[in-house]
């Protein structure tokens, strides 16, 4: 085969021999025929390339050094090649690898890709399963320690009222040797204060050695902590021959607060109680007849003035509810119940469970019954010990059916009212489960009587310092 210089002419040989042969044009491909970066195709490309701008790239002795070095580091890095042949030209032209591309070091073969679908999916579900575990956990935690939480986060409700909003009027009786704890709780049930244990809290950081004395004090409601601490040291305060009787309190407890605010001697207001049918009252004992109000009384009432006017305030509480006068024993035992197991706004639910009950031959089976058969109704405890609840008595209704022998405390209007009108529903339970509010569930079956008390004692065990639990 002849050399293909031999079809040039002799004129321009010469100029063939020593002018640098541009290489020949790349033909353009197509997009989709382009290399994938990375592969020994497209470094042969570039090699290629690279080859061909430095054989047809004119020499420049004048080039500054930082010229020269703006040429490539590779270039630089390797000894200056010489200017390749027309053959080799004319070789690289019809298709052949580049010099550079052949002595060029072999590319590593870039790692297989690992088929990561499966691994993934994997971790994300172990992630959102461990996410969540944590999450339940979380909520757990928050829902039984909410209270302390929020204390120590800085978050609810303010425990205490604001200043400047202290409205009406509030009557808080306080008894010979009260000190801070039962006092914080008179002035919460009072209304005065927002929460039980505010006003304790308030002693124990400013006046831990305040002293109170017994008496019935005139107040105002939503009053802050210290506005009622001044409230109370303030002697003006304190009303003369004035007694208030609580609902829910009972005789026993009755007569020592008669005795405080009025000055009459206990020994002669235990024996004014002795006879009921002196006041009209056809019942073995005045128990939930001195209804609960604030009395106030002229200098030398006796002790049976004092009883004969909550005697009366009964009975004109009794007829206001529309009572009839021979059911007016009845309706003061079940509002009795009602006044000590309920608050105020669940009175008509917790009176038609009573009501329910005696329909369908159940026993009551009311903690509060039993606590007050055995003595134990002011322990301060919302369940019953054991010993109560398995007392045989005649107002232990764990033990005994129907309701009790008499009421079992001093009922208010709104206890009468629900007992004589109770609200229709089904509901055989009820429990409280939030004693800081009064939340009760209300339930007609005994499964889910059974998770409110798990609630109650959920509530209990992240608040072990609230009185009630």
């Amino acid at each position: 085969m002849s050399d293909p210089h031999d079809r040039r002419s002799d004129s321009l040989g010469d100029f063939f021999d020593n002018v640098p042969t541009a290489p020949p044009p790349v033909p353009e491909r197509e997009a989709r025929d382009e290399p994938a970066p990375g592969s020994r195709r497209a470094l042969r490309q570039a090699a290629a390339r690279g080859s061909a701008e430095r054989e047809t790239a004119p020499a420049n002795p004048s080039a500054q050094p930082d010229q020269e070095a703006t040429a490539g580091d590779a270039a630089a890095a390797r000894p200056a090649a010489a200017a390749p042949s027309p053959a080799a030209v004319a070789h690289d032209a019809e298709g052949s690898e580049p010099l550079d591309a052949l002595f060029a070091p072999e590319p590593s073969a870039p790692a297989p890709r690992r088929r990561r679908g499966r691994g993934c999916l994997i971790t994300l579900i172990v992630l959102l399963v461990i996410g969540g575990v944590a999450a339940g956990a979380g909520a757990w935690i928050y829902n039984t320690y909410q209270t302390q939480i929020d204390d120590i986060m800085g978050w609810g409700e303010p425990k205490d009222y604001e200043a400047g909003i202290a409205t009406g009027e509030a009557f808080v009786t306080i008894k010979k040797g009260d000190t801070g704890g039962p006092v914080s709780t008179a002035l919460f049930e009072a209304k005065v204060t927002k929460t039980d244990r505010v006003f304790y809290e308030y002693l124990i950081e400013n006046e831990p050695n305040a002293t109170f004395y017994p008496g019935v004090y005139k107040l105002q409601q939503k009053m802050t902590a210290a506005a009622a601490l001044k409230a109370l040291s303030n002697p003006e305060n304190r009303m003369a021959n004035t007694v208030r009787i609580a609902e829910g309190s009972t005789v026993a407890s009755s007569l020592p607060q008669i005795a405080e605010g009025v000055g009459i001697p206990i020994e002669e207001l235990k024996a004014a109680v002795q006879d009921p049918s002196a006041y009209g009252v056809s019942a073995q004992s005045l128990e939930g007849w001195l209804f609960p109000a604030v009395y106030t009384f002229e200098p030398g009432a006796t002790a049976e003035d004092v009883i004969a006017a909550m005697v009366d305030r009964t009975r004109e509480s009794l007829a206001e509810a529309g009572v009839p006068a021979e059911d007016e024993q009845r309706v003061l035992t079940i509002a009795s119940i009602i006044e000590r197991e309920a608050r105020t706004p669940d009175f008509p639910k917790v009176s038609r469970v009573i009501a329910n009950r005696v329909a369908d031959g159940m026993m009551l089976q009311m903690d509060s019954t039993a606590q007050y058969g055995y003595g134990e109704l002011h322990a301060g405890k919302a369940s019953t010990s054991e010993a109560a609840q398995h007392n045989d008595n005649a107002w232990n209704t764990y033990v005994i059916s129907g309701l009790p022998a008499t009421p079992i405390a001093n009922a208010g209007y709104a206890a009468i009212d629900a007992a004589m009108h109770p609200v229709d529903g089904p509901w055989l339970y009820f429990v409280t489960v939030d004693f800081s509010t009064g939340e009760t569930q209300f339930s007609q079956t005994y499964e889910e009587h059974q998770q409110g008390i798990k609630k109650m004692r959920a509530w209990c065990s992240a608040n072990p310092e609230y009185t009630g639990c």
